[in-house]
Order: structure tokens, then C-alpha cells, then sequence
């Protein structure tokens, strides 16, 4: 896949271009079958797919006191559209500047001079520009004169029980699933399990001298969606390649701090003896084991530790 962050100085695709824009936050499974739809009508024409999306979420510009938490940093993303198999994909700066830029000088900079544009795919409530005034119709007005056509399709929607339709697959019903803790239901509306990435920093050294059960610090950047506080199943994969199963504590350590101490995200890998201060890892929520406690005594959060391990190798198991 190629990256492009300056449009305006790479050469468009040769035989033209069939394009999807947004923030693609995730890149769930509502994302992907869009992504599908556009690959299937760009092979029908020979075109290369191209996806249009921007070097951080639209929001922490237009309206930042609200803006939402990610679920993927831009790097990830990157890895998940490449993984759908997109062509291209055009990574535009976002700054007041293009959140100022209207939608009609988007089209004509980006759609139309930079990419050659031939068909373009997105969602059918998709806004752009300055007040979000673009729209699918604006986009079927200029495409009729600029030679593209446009595509408004319906998003994925989810299967409820018995196979019946739910709600509309979107990255803000993610967010709430993962922001409640609730992993395995976001893992199917994703593809896969949410993960978050940072790296291995030191912390209080207490998990292993004192626990007996040595956890790796992650240092997640602000901004990045959480799962709610608890203990989970899952996975850390580590830079080198090797995926270990881990018991992961997302929390502030109330036995210790009570309610003042540090939110953290501790991953306690199974059956790993090393160092990892320094690693950049990637941390997978498989299943939800149970909420944060405060324990009476040091021995008592060892003995349920020692529960949480078993119960994350048994989840993992069964998980596949």
C-alpha cells in the first residue's frame, strides 16, 4: 500500500482513481464492507482504491472540549487499511486550515487535481468541509460535471440474536462497548479484539518483588479509548513478534492508592520471564474477568491474582 501525507506533489494513480473518505477510526467491520464495496467496483473498472483520511480525528480541531477517544492511533490504522487491501491511502493534515477549507474547494483539490477521481464510495449520512455543508448530493452535483460518479451506500449493520439487524455498525458504538467494558461485543462489531499500544515503562516495581506476578506497564497515549476498569483476558505482542497470553489490569490499584493512584493499563504475561522496559507492545482485550477490587490484604489480592491467571488461560482457550 502506498502512504501519501503531501497529495498536491505525488503523481494521481494511472487510469484514475475510486476513493472513500473519513476518519476510519477503528476500522470495524461497517468500514470494511464499504471498503469491500469499493475495491469490487474499482476492479470492475480498473481503477486503484484510495482512501482519503487525516492525521488525526477531525473533531480535536472543530470541536476539541468533545472530541472523542480513538480506537487505533494513525500507525494501526494504517496497518488495517493496508490489511483490507487498499491501494493507496492519503493522509491529510488536519489543522484550522482545512477545517476551514469548503467542501466544494476540497473536492476540487483533493477529488478531483490530486487523484483524478473516477468513482467515489462513502457512507450515505457522509458530511465534509467547512460546517459539514458537503454531502452525497453536493458530491453527485460535482461529479456530474467533474466526470466521477458517487456511490451513497448503507453502512454495515450488526446481527442481533437470531441473525435479526441491529444497529448501524459505527466507531462512537464501539467506543461505548469498549468504554464499558464490554470487549468481546466491540471484537465482534471490529473484526477483532481492541487493542492499544505504547511502551514499557517503569512503574512502582512492585507487581513482581512484592506479588510475585511481574507486570509490564504500558504507557498508553492520552486520547486512546480504555476498556472500563477491571481485570481482562488477553493478548501482548511484543516488537519482536511473539504474542504472549496476559492477564491485564486496566485501573488504579485501590488496594494500594485507594482512589488517588495513577489509571494504568499492567499486563501480567503468562509464562514469560524477561525484561520489557523499553518494548513497544500492543495490548489485545480478549474477555472482561471482573471488576477492580480493593482487598483487605496483599495475601488476598495475591490468591485472587493467582485466579485471574487461571481464568485467563481457560478464556483464551476457548476463545481460539
Amino acid at each position: 500500500m502506498d502512504i501519501v501525507t503531501e497529495p498536491s506533489t505525488s503523481q494521481p494513480p494511472v487510469g484514475g482513481s475510486a476513493v472513500t473518505i473519513g476518519a476510519y477510526d477503528g476500522v470495524h467491520l461497517g468500514h470494511r464492507a464499504l471498503l469491500a464495496e469499493l475495491k469490487t467496483r474499482a476492479e470492475a473498472d480498473g481503477l486503484t482504491t484510495v482512501v482519503v483520511t487525516f492525521d488525526r480525528h477531525p473533531a480535536t480541531v472543530v470541536r476539541p472540549e468533545s472530541a472523542p477517544s480513538l480506537l487505533c492511533d494513525l500507525e494501526q490504522k494504517l496497518e488495517l487499511l493496508e490489511a483490507a487491501g487498499v491501494d493507496r491511502t492519503v493522509v491529510l493534515s488536519f489543522d484550522e486550515e482545512r477545517a476551514n477549507e469548503s467542501a466544494e474547494a476540497f473536492v476540487d483539490e483533493v477529488l478531483v487535481e490530486s487523484l483524478d477521481t473516477r468513482l467515489v464510495v462513502v457512507g450515505e449520512d457522509f458530511h465534509f468541509g467547512h460546517g459539514r455543508k458537503g454531502n452525497v448530493a453536493l458530491l453527485k452535483e460535482m461529479g456530474s460535471v467533474a466526470g466521477f460518479a458517487v456511490d451513497g451506500v448503507s453502512l454495515e449493520a450488526d446481527r442481533g440474536p437470531g441473525g435479526l439487524p441491529g444497529e448501524t455498525i459505527s466507531s462512537t458504538r464501539v467506543r461505548t462497548l469498549v468504554s464499558e467494558g464490554r470487549v468481546e461485543h466491540a471484537a465482534t462489531l471490529l473484526g477483532r479484539p481492541h487493542q492499544v499500544r505504547g511502551p514499557v515503562v517503569t512503574g512502582d516495581r512492585r507487581g513482581g518483588a512484592e506479588l510475585g506476578f511481574p507486570t509490564a506497564n504500558v504507557d498508553v497515549p492520552t486520547g486512546v479509548c480504555l476498556p472500563a476498569t477491571g481485570i481482562y483476558a488477553g493478548w501482548f505482542d511484543r516488537a519482536d513478534g511473539t504474542r504472549w497470553e496476559a492477564a491485564i489490569s486496566v485501573g488504579w490499584r485501590p488496594t494500594f492508592y485507594g482512589g488517588d493512584g495513577e489509571l494504568l493499563v499492567e499486563a501480567y504475561l503468562l509464562d514469560f520471564a524477561g525484561d520489557l522496559y523499553g518494548e513497544q507492545a500492543r495490548v489485545g482485550f480478549v474477555s472482561r474477568l471482573r471488576d477492580e477490587l480493593a482487598f483487605e490484604s496483599v495475601e488476598a489480592l495475591v490468591e485472587q491474582m493467582g485466579r485471574d491467571v487461571a481464568e485467563t488461560r481457560a478464556r483464551l482457550a476457548a476463545s481460539g
